[in-house]
């Protein structure tokens, strides 16, 4: 998942903070959520993938981006 997101997010050439905006939770949040902290709800992983045109099972179930 972390690299996942990582991945993704760099891709995208976004921050941090706009992919929290974008998906409405604090920029800490997110930190936590791609630095495998804490684990997003549900919703929160569904606006994640909607975000970066990809399926939840591709980020958050070990299905590796590439």
């Amino acid at each position: 998942m972390r690299e996942n997101l990582f991945k993704l997010r760099n891709k995208a050439k976004l921050t941090q903070e706009e992919v929290a905006r974008k998906i409405g939770i604090s920029r800490a949040a997110y930190s936590n959520i791609e630095n495998g902290k804490r684990n997003p709800s549900f919703e929160t992983m569904r606006k994640i993938a909607t975000l970066f045109d990809t399926s939840v099972d591709e980020i958050f179930f070990d299905t590796k981006v590439s």
